[in-house]
């Protein structure tokens, strides 16, 4: 795993296709928008674990930390709210 400290406003890109951006951190809480082709699937992993429960494995030599991800689509595409992907 790679681990990575970024303020408000900062980006990483991955694989040259899908660009993350901290919107904004509010005490522990951290917003991610997540910028990605349509044929990528983004999904937090609680979403996922309902969906496709043996697909979901947790790497427990990881210790626990925040769960991301929503589909976000940056400024190209529609934003999912919280609970709709």
């Amino acid at each position: 795993m790679l681990v990575l400290s970024r303020r408000n406003g900062e980006r990483i890109v991955i694989d040259g296709r899908i660009t993350v951006t901290v919107i904004g951190v509010r005490g522990r809480q951290v917003r991610l928008g997540i910028a990605a082709p349509a044929e990528v699937r983004v999904w937090r992993e609680e979403v996922r674990a309902e969906r496709e429960p043996a697909a979901v494995q947790p790497d427990r030599s990881l210790p626990a930390g925040p769960q991301p991800i929503c589909r976000c689509r940056g400024t190209d595409g529609p934003v999912a709210r919280a609970g709709s992907v």
